[in-house]
């Protein structure tokens, strides 16, 4: 599984917007490389911000 796919699985399992903190939390993986997934995810489309600092799957 890539970075990228590790994040979105713990947003979907976490059932609410999460902050990257929280993902590193959820997943044990690094703050950057959880950075550089938000990143391409976000120009993706694939993750949307419905709270200021909080992220969630697009679907």
């Amino acid at each position: 599984m890539s970075i990228k796919e590790d994040v979105l699985k713990a947003m979907r399992d976490a059932g609410e917007p999460v902050s990257a903190g929280e993902v590193e939390k959820l997943t044990g993986l690094d703050r950057k490389e959880i950075d550089k997934a938000f990143k391409e995810l976000k120009k993706e489309e694939a993750i949307v911000s419905p709270v200021r600092c909080k992220w969630e799957p697009a679907n």
